[in-house]
């Protein structure tokens, strides 16, 4: 099994930006629990970062044909308003996906509290910080059982 894990805008700042929302983790040991679960639980995965929509969009649409068979994501600020991340995650119903946010997204500023790319996903993890991205795994582990 192959999960991809994608992480938008600014998720590379972990630990640096805002820390009483996101902690004081890095990415690179977001990365590193990825790796390890997945390599606990036989997974291939793939992180993936940008702070480009259009590098996340190439990505999703790579997926499609490259044996991926679920999708993590955390579109960052793009999840409040890229119909075009929208798009390409709902090109295509054959596989999971997972949309996650460390922080309660719905107990924030306004305008966080809307996600336009969670249609596309069949589920949202909010508030469980980094844990969410390994449950979100587990979803999509057992939604192969």
């Amino acid at each position: 099994m192959k999960i991809l894990v994608l992480n938008g805008p600014n998720l590379n700042f972990l630990g640096i930006r805002d820390r009483a929302i996101y902690g004081t983790d890095s990415y690179e040991h977001l990365v590193a629990m990825i790796m390890d679960k997945a390599g606990a639980d036989g997974i291939e995965a793939e992180c993936f970062q940008s702070n480009h929509e259009g590098d996340l969009i190439d990505r999703i649409q790579a997926a499609y044909s490259d044996g991926t068979d679920g999708i993590v994501i955390n579109p960052g600020a793009l999840t409040h308003y890229s119909y075009a991340l929208y798009d390409a995650l709902g090109s295509y119903d054959t596989i999971p996906m997972v949309e996650v946010h460390i922080s309660d997204i719905n107990s924030r500023d306004e305008f966080r509290k809307k996600s336009v790319t969670a249609p596309a996903c069949d589920k949202q993890i909010v508030g469980h910080g980094l844990n969410g991205y390994l449950e979100a795994m587990d979803y999509i582990r057992e939604s192969y059982s």
